[in-house]
């Protein structure tokens, strides 16, 4: 039987009905105002005081971070490789399938109560095989989200296994759960394995940092004679649909690189601003009609507060408002949607009929007049950056219900506590046998 959420306002980043219903099962049946509502086939769900919306995606992150919440890991800081090789990379080189597993459930369900129900990850770990299928299992088939999912391939791991690994996954074609290629960085990535995974590749696109910090171009330019999107465009990888991630520091023949490929830029300000690595610079990115999406990183599990980040992060570095706003945003969302909907061969992003009902409400009375030509502006000011739905679903699926998943779910996240001690104990027990 149909779902109707009725008595809400709606607002689809297209279209504003102020007092409306929306009809859906798996996929988006009919929306409008309250007056032509005349259906009793529906279970019927009040919105009274809420707001429907589509429901998020976020561009970026890291599940195998989820254990990285409390973690008592003292070192000294002196460049950004020190975050790397002290903080992330004693992290995720200690994952076990049984600790991915965990960490997924974890990221997705915080993922998901904060509305965002598509996550393109970018995983690492110790163990390789079978480490991508332990994320769709806890993301996809537990949680109920989609998600994309990429290993990070990398000269700090064993370079055949990340390779089997990503092609393995994206071999097996899994429905709301697509693969992509995944890189770590130009300066863990020798010529010799992106020769092989060039290989590998095919015309699958790639997820892969790029220059999140100066460093990266530092140890490109010096080793190879040349700029870090000139290499991966030399060494043929710059497959149309890839992510580059952060790409703060490079220049203008790279932003025209990258659009020539097709490609589109991840932006994580917040973790940017966290690593004091800098900040995006969107103008130069919108200039060239490169996509953009957003993502957090792994720092959060957020993507609202990621899109004020942006913007303020903007204004700063630009030293003016007109650096970045809701037309920007606006535009950020569409390309946004536009991307993973093609990845996942689904329609996000709308509630029109067709579309995916992948879709949220969220408790709000607003104070002043709200409508079609500033709800977007009641969106950023008045909800992002404390956005919590009280029911999301997914593919029509009631996933979060009164601001809670279901008791099982529930209770897989309760067990995560023992898997992160389980880590925690692991890393402890490798720096011990270093010294």
């Amino acid at each position: 039987m149909p779902k109707a959420i009725v008595n809400a306002r709606i607002y689809d980043f297209d279209e504003y009905i102020d007092h409306g219903y929306v009809v859906f099962d798996e996929t988006i049946l009919e929306k409008g105002p309250m007056e032509a509502f005349d259906r009793d086939d529906c279970t019927i769900i009040d919105g009274s005081g809420h707001l429907v919306i589509p429901s998020l995606v976020i561009g970026h992150t890291h599940i195998y971070s989820a254990f990285a919440r409390g973690w008592e890991n003292s070192f000294e800081y002196e460049s950004f490789m020190d975050i790397l090789e002290k903080q992330w990379w004693r992290l995720d080189a200690s994952h076990e399938h049984d600790t991915i597993y965990h960490s997924g459930i974890v990221n997705a369900v915080d993922h998901v109560k904060n509305g965002v129900t598509t996550i393109l990850d970018h995983h690492a770990s110790g163990t390789i095989a079978g480490s991508l299928e332990k994320l769709r299992k806890a993301v996809v088939d537990t949680v109920g989200a989609r998600g994309a999912f990429a290993f990070e391939t990398s000269d700090r791991f064993d370079v055949e296994a990340c390779l089997a690994e990503n092609r393995a996954f994206i071999d097996e074609r899994h429905p709301n759960a697509p693969g992509l290629f995944g890189l770590h960085a130009s300066l863990s990535l020798s010529e010799e394995t992106l020769r092989r995974v060039k290989e590998r590749l095919g015309d699958t696109p790639i997820h892969i940092h790029v220059a999140e910090s100066e460093l990266d171009q530092q140890d490109c330019l010096k080793r190879y004679g040349e700029r870090v999107v000139e290499r991966f465009a030399r060494h043929g990888l710059l497959n149309p649909g890839s992510i580059l991630t952060h790409a703060l520091h490079i220049n203008d023949a790279e932003r025209d690189l990258i659009a020539e490929h097709d490609c589109v830029v991840a932006l994580n300000p917040s973790s940017n601003m966290n690593n004091a690595v800098g900040i995006p610079d969107y103008p130069a990115l919108r200039k060239r009609d490169i996509p953009v999406i957003v993502g957090n990183d792994g720092l959060t599990s957020s993507v609202t507060t990621e899109y004020q980040a942006l913007m303020f992060a903007s204004h700063v570095q630009a030293k003016t408002p007109e650096a970045f706003d809701l037309g920007d945003l606006a535009r950020i969302l569409d390309e946004t949607y536009a991307y993973a909907s093609k990845l996942l061969g689904v329609r996000l992003g709308r509630l029109q009929a067709g579309y995916a009902a992948d879709l949220l409400m969220l408790p709000y009375i607003p104070p002043t007049p709200m409508r079609a030509s500033n709800a977007l502006g009641h969106l950023f000011f008045g909800l992002f950056n404390s956005f919590k739905p009280s029911d999301v679903f997914i593919g029509g699926k009631h996933v979060v219900k009164d601001f809670e998943v279901d008791a099982p779910t529930r209770e897989a996240y309760a067990a995560a506590k023992d898997a992160a001690q389980k880590l925690w104990n692991q890393i402890e027990r490798q720096k011990g046998a270093s010294r």
